[in-house]
């Protein structure tokens, strides 16, 4: 693979068995990534020294997935200009609301594009880092606007299949 354009960070290896849905998505589209725990609690310089390199080594989207307080991503988006997308985690206090909540209030200026809670928000994140990427990148462009044909397809094969059941009965 080339050089990674998409980063996933998670704020602990709790949040990969999630993650995996978005990465899933990142390699059936073949696009490069770079996965990497950090935490905006406990290890904020490891944060800041990725964010502040991350545009000169390649990166041109982040996904930032984190539980709890879910600092990552606001913390990240306010050390680069490139586009930051939060993943709020679910959590067992709060079922993921304390994140959503933490990744979604971002001051004036630090925009963070945020997700659903969980499996769906991660698989979203990449279908969202696919599109900012798709607007420079044709085999992206491409291969975006066929799933999302494949998407439509799939619904209009539902309906008929629901039509001719409902018409059996």
């Amino acid at each position: 693979m080339a050089s990674p354009r998409v980063a996933v960070i998670l704020g602990s290896d709790s949040d990969l068995p999630t993650m995996e849905e978005g990465l899933k998505v990142l390699k059936d589209f073949g696009v490069a990534f770079e996965l990497k725990i950090m935490s905006a609690h406990r290890s904020p310089g490891l944060v800041h020294d990725f964010a502040k390199s991350a545009e000169k080594n390649g990166v041109k989207v982040i996904i930032a997935a984190a539980g709890g307080a879910a600092h990552l991503a606001g913390v990240i988006a306010s050390m680069t200009r490139l586009p930051v997308i939060g993943i709020p985690m679910e959590t067992g206090s709060l079922n993921g609301m304390d994140s959503l909540f933490s990744t979604v209030q971002m001051p004036y200026g630090v925009p963070v594009a945020t997700m659903a809670i969980g499996k769906s928000g991660a698989r979203n994140a990449s279908i969202f880092a696919l599109q900012i990427l798709g607007l420079t990148d044709n085999r992206i462009a491409r291969e975006l606007n066929a799933f999302k044909r494949r998407l439509e397809a799939d619904v209009v094969a539902k309906n008929k299949k629901l039509t001719l059941k409902g018409r059996l009965s």
